[in-house]
């Protein structure tokens, strides 16, 4: 798959919905929700997508984020977590899959801690301005498209991901 030409944003957070739909009236926004999309949909459907900026909730490393999470609050195994990252970056590869722009985090405040860290460590010490926490939903996207934080861009996804399982809760940037 191609990259698309858009600048992309994955929104998450409980009120992700109602911030996308927000978007929908801008002509220069392509906004998205997507409940049982398949990555290859979505990712189709982004490439596709003929405006300055695409934004949408579907993370393409939710698997990997959901394994993550449920391996350090003990509700899952290594195992499954290392499998999920091995598909992870096999669709990489095969540019099945690519990491939006940026991540904008709605509430972060209110995450279960794991989450938390997932969203403001894991994948914020990859790309630190690529993560955006905000705080308030009701606050229209619309702004911050107007004021995207500039920065290094992910680097590839087959270069770090496989590192995220030894990426320990409360550890995450203390080096060492």
């Amino acid at each position: 798959m191609e990259a698309p030409a858009s600048t992309t944003l994955v929104v998450v957070g409980d009120e992700a919905t109602s911030a996308i739909h927000a978007l929908e009236g801008f002509a220069n926004v392509r906004a998205a929700t997507f409940d049982a999309a398949s990555d290859d949909e979505v990712a189709r459907w982004s490439a596709a997508a003929a405006a300055p900026y695409v934004v949408h909730d579907r993370d393409p490393l939710g698997h990997v984020a959901a394994a993550w999470v449920e391996f350090f609050d003990d509700q899952s195994t290594y195992g499954v977590l290392e499998l999920e990252i091995d598909r992870a970056v096999e669709a990489a590869e095969r540019h099945g899959i690519a990491v939006p722009d940026y991540y904008v985090v709605i509430h972060p405040e209110t995450l279960p801690v794991t989450w938390k860290h997932w969203w403001l460590g894991v994948l914020a010490s990859e790309s630190p301005t690529r993560v955006i926490p905000w705080p308030d939903a009701d606050a229209s996207l619309a702004g911050l498209l107007r004021h995207l934080p500039t920065g290094r861009a992910w680097p590839d996804v087959e270069s770090w991901l496989p590192t995220v399982a030894g990426a320990v809760p409360d550890r995450i940037g203390l080096g060492g």
